[in-house]
């Protein structure tokens, strides 16, 4: 018989890996799309801010605007794509040599949870990018986890997960 281990266990378990004493006590110089952490009702739109912030950024990768990605990207932020992971100054330099052009993304599914001083963002794309001298056409979830400190949220981990086309994120 398999066991089932319940999601806020893998969110919990997600969440350890980070040093969260250092993230707390930073404060963000991230100060477009702020968001006071929720007041009772308030959480549906601290959802859709983090949604939209998201989107934003995945706009801002596109334009490769590594000016607006900076403040947004935590200073500990980690990113996993397929051929590895690293951390912020690695992803923007990336983005701003266009070693990796995040062409055109589209969000089919969204959902957001917010735990404490924490927002996950698990979204359904289809990404167009150009990588290492080809065009490629890529379906993903991804993972962002953001954290918010004085008022402002920031990215600290982008996971990229390859999935089929016909993969749905459970709301």
């Amino acid at each position: 018989m398999k066991s089932i281990i319940p999601a806020p266990f893998w969110l919990m378990l997600l969440l350890s890996v980070f040093p969260f004493g250092s993230v707390m006590a930073e404060q963000s110089p991230y100060v477009n799309l702020q968001a006071e952490m929720p007041a009772e009702g308030g959480m549906q739109k601290t959802e859709e801010i983090l949604s939209a912030l998201s989107k934003q950024k995945w706009q801002w990768m596109a334009d490769k605007n590594v000016d607006a990605l900076a403040p947004l990207f935590h200073k500990e932020s980690k990113f996993v794509h397929m051929s590895g992971a690293w951390k912020k100054d690695r992803e923007l330099e990336i983005i701003k040599s266009g070693s990796i052009w995040y062409k055109n993304t589209v969000v089919h599914d969204c959902d957001v949870e917010i735990v404490g001083q924490t927002g996950v963002v698990w979204s359904r794309i289809t990404l167009d990018a150009h990588v290492r001298g080809q065009d490629v056409s890529t379906e993903f979830t991804t993972t962002e986890v953001y954290v918010n400190t004085a008022g402002n949220w920031q990215l600290l981990a982008l996971t990229f997960s390859s999935v089929r086309d016909t993969h749905k994120i459970e709301h």
